[in-house]
C-alpha cells in the first residue's frame, strides 16, 4: 500500500536538504519526491534577490534570501511502510514546520 509523507519547510535550503536526504541515505527514488508551495502564493517571494538587481546596483543589508510568502511542501510517496519513522526524522532534522499522512 502507498503512503504519501508530508512535510512543510519554512526555507528552501531545509527542503532540499530533505530531499538529499531521502535520495542519499534512504534510497528513494527522486520521482516519489515533489517539492512545491504549499498554497497558492509564490514562496520565492515578490522582492528582489541580489541576482536580480542591476550591477550597479550596491548589496542590502538583508541581502542573502528573499522573503517567504508560504511554505514550501515536500511530499513523498512511499511503498516500504518501514521507512515511514526515517522519512518522519528527516523531516524533523530538516526544521519541517508541520507534517502529515495522506
Amino acid at each position: 500500500m502507498s503512503t504519501t509523507l508530508i512535510g512543510r519547510f519554512k526555507t528552501r535550503r531545509d527542503a532540499e536538504m530533505a530531499v538529499e536526504r531521502m535520495v542519499q541515505e534512504h534510497g528513494l527514488e527522486r520521482t516519489d519526491i515533489f517539492v512545491s508551495a504549499a498554497g497558492a502564493d509564490n514562496t520565492a517571494g515578490e522582492v528582489k534577490a541580489g541576482s536580480d538587481d542591476e550591477a550597479d546596483v550596491p548589496a542590502s543589508e538583508d541581502e542573502g534570501g528573499p522573503a517567504l510568502n508560504g511554505y514550501i511542501e515536500v511530499s513523498v510517496d512511499i511503498e516500504d511502510e518501514t521507512i515511514v519513522e526515517r522519512i518522519w526524522a528527516t523531516f524533523s532534522e530538516f526544521n519541517a514546520a508541520d507534517s502529515a499522512e495522506q
